[in-house]
């Protein structure tokens, strides 16, 4: 018995039962960002399914800050394409295969990491287990752009030209990775690892020093706890903040009288059962 072929184990090949020949690691596996062939015609058109998706696609919404401003739940990607549109970017950090074992042998599948970011503020990390790659990584860039958040940047000594690093020290954590990002002054640049530096740099931070622990090789744990560290800086009530707070209402609330109209001029009836 050969080793780690016929078990489709990790260590020398996945065996027949592992990836098929047209999914190994060699050929075209759709990395890269960018767009990814022509669109279809569903993508082109888009339906809002929410409250929050019609309000954004009527206009009644300017801009994601409002979203943040009243914590409404995104349930769809178009909303984030909508503001940000082509100043997104996603970039695919790594593709890995996972295997659950069967009666029948291992079934293998692919998982993504995928980040987004416009470099000016909002970024998002995204995760998709998939039998095929290509799949897997559309998931995955759906799912980062649901998950966008705003990052807050400030200054290093005097407040001169635009905020170019973190507010304040901030720390994030998945698994056993830990990661600390400390404000630098301007011409530092990112002081980090090759991984949270690209999530860095697509959140739109230019200058920041990093501190990690744990088992930062796990490229998954290190870009979630990049990712959690980015999503605490609005998190920290700082004194400029200290403002009186000016209530508005919430959107829901606002445009009431729209989302009470029905979406479209069709009626359905409910047909009564035969027992009825």
């Amino acid at each position: 018995m050969e080793g780690g072929g016929d078990r489709g184990g990790f260590a020398r090949g996945f065996g027949d039962r592992g990836r098929g020949g047209d999914r190994g690691r060699g050929g075209d596996r759709g990395r890269g960002r960018g767009r990814r062939g022509p669109k279809r015609e569903d993508e082109e058109k888009w339906v809002p399914v929410t409250k929050l998706g019609r309000l954004v696609q009527q206009g009644k919404i300017k801009s994601l800050e409002q979203i943040y401003l009243h914590s409404l739940a995104v349930k769809e990607h178009q909303i984030v394409e909508f503001f940000l549109g082509a100043a997104l970017k996603d970039e695919v950090m790594k593709i890995m295969p996972v295997q659950k074992q069967t009666r029948a042998g291992q079934r293998t599948r692919f998982k993504a990491f995928v980040v987004v970011g416009d470099s000016n503020g909002h970024v998002g990390l995204g995760v998709k287990c998939s039998k095929e790659v290509a799949t897997a990584i559309r998931g995955a860039i759906i799912l980062a752009k649901i998950s966008v958040v705003p990052v807050r940047r400030g200054y290093w000594g005097n407040k001169i030209g635009k905020p170019h690093t973190i507010y304040t020290k901030v720390t994030g954590k998945c698994g056993s990775v830990s990661i600390r990002l400390i404000p630098a002054p301007k011409g530092a640049g990112i002081v980090a690892a090759r991984t949270p530096k690209k999530v860095l740099q697509m959140a739109g931070i230019s200058d920041v020093y990093t501190s990690s622990t744990g088992s930062t090789k796990t490229l998954g744990n290190f870009v979630k706890a990049t990712f959690d560290a980015l999503h605490r800086t609005y998190g920290f009530l700082t004194p400029d903040l200290w403002m009186e707070t000016r209530f508005a209402k919430s959107p829901f609330q606002e445009f009431t009288d729209f989302l009470a109209k029905p979406t479209s001029g069709k009626v359905y009836h409910m047909e009564p059962s035969a027992e009825e």
